[in-house]
C-alpha cells in the first residue's frame, strides 16, 4: 500500500507538471525532450526497479521496527503523535538538505551527484536524472535518520510525497510570475530558486540547496535570491559537459569513475 501510494502520487505530480510545462513555460528548451527525455526517464525507470529490487519499501519498514523496538529519540520520550509528526518532518527535511550539501562538498560523492548536473535543460525529468549509487547511499543515509529520530511512520510516508512532489515541482520548467514566485519563496522553493542552483557559475550551483522548504538555505545563508545572468537564459549544467552526446545512459552510468573534471 505505501509503494502504491507514493507512485501514485509521483505519476500524478509528474503528469501536472509536464502538462504546465507545454502549455506555459519559463524559458524554451533548445535541446528536445527526444533527446534529453530518454536518458533522464531511464535513469529514473533503473533506479527504481533497482531499489524495488533490494530496498523496496525500506524507510517505512523502518519507522516500523524503530516503533517496535523504541528506537530513536522521539520513541524515548513516547511523544504524542502529533508532534512525532512534525518532528518527523522537519527534521528529515533539513537531514536532505544538509546530505544535498555535502554531497557538493565532499569530491567522493560529488561524482555521483555530478550526474544530476550534466542535464544541459532543466524540466521535470531533471528531478529522476540521479546515479544508481547516489540514489542507494541517500536511502541508506534517510534509513539512519529515521532511526536516529524515531521517525513515526504515517510521517514517513507523507515525507516521501512530499519529498517526490516538492521535487518534481521546483526542477519544473512553469512560469510563474515574478511577484507569485517572490511571495512562494518565503515558504517553498520555486523553479526559479532552484533553477539557480543549477547554474554554470559554481557559486550559483554551491547555493540553493533544499527541496521543500526555503528556510534551511536562508538560516544557513546559503541562498541566492537571482542569478547573475536572466532565468530565461542562464545556462543550465556544468562547464566541462557541455556536448550533449558525451551525456547517454551508459556513460552517465560509468561518469562517477572517470577522472574528475574541474567545475
Amino acid at each position: 500500500m505505501e509503494t502504491i501510494i507514493r507512485l501514485t502520487a509521483a505519476l500524478g505530480i509528474f503528469g501536472v507538471m509536464i502538462g504546465w510545462e507545454y502549455f506555459s513555460p519559463r524559458r524554451p528548451l533548445p535541446i528536445g525532450r527526444k533527446q534529453r527525455w530518454p536518458i533522464n526517464l531511464g535513469l529514473a525507470t533503473f533506479n527504481m526497479l533497482l531499489m524495488r529490487l533490494t530496498a523496496g519499501g525500506i524507510a517505512y519498514l523502518s519507522a516500523i521496527a524503530a516503533a517496535e523496538k523504541s528506537w530513536g529519540v522521539l520513541n524515548w520520550f513516547a511523544a504524542p503523535a502529533w508532534l512525532s509528526i512534525i518532528m518527523t518532518l522537519l527534521f528529515l527535511d533539513f537531514a536532505i538538505y544538509a546530505q544535498h550539501f555535502v554531497l557538493h562538498k565532499w569530491p567522493l560523492l560529488w561524482r555521483l551527484h555530478q550526474v544530476h548536473h550534466t542535464d544541459l535543460e532543466f524540466d521535470a525529468t531533471t528531478a529522476v536524472r540521479f546515479h544508481p549509487l547516489e540514489t542507494m547511499i541517500s536511502m541508506a543515509y534517510k534509513v539512519l535518520c529515521i532511526y536516529l529520530i524515531g521517525a513515526h511512520p504515517g510521517a514517513v510516508i507523507a515525507f516521501e510525497v512530499i519529498l517526490n512532489g516538492a521535487s518534481t515541482f521546483n526542477h519544473s520548467n512553469v512560469n510563474i510570475p515574478p511577484a507569485i514566485d517572490k511571495k512562494l519563496r518565503w515558504l517553498i522553493i520555486t523553479p526559479d530558486m532552484h533553477r539557480i542552483h543549477h547554474s554554470t557559475i559554481p557559486a550559483e550551483t554551491d547555493s540553493n540547496y533544499g527541496f521543500s522548504v526555503s528556510w534551511w538555505d536562508k538560516l544557513c545563508k546559503t541562498y541566492t535570491a537571482e542569478p547573475k545572468h536572466p532565468q530565461t537564459t542562464m545556462t543550465i549544467g556544468l562547464k566541462p559537459f557541455r556536448r550533449q552526446a558525451e551525456l547517454g545512459f551508459m556513460k552517465l552510468l560509468l561518469l562517477p569513475f572517470k577522472p574528475l573534471r574541474r567545475r
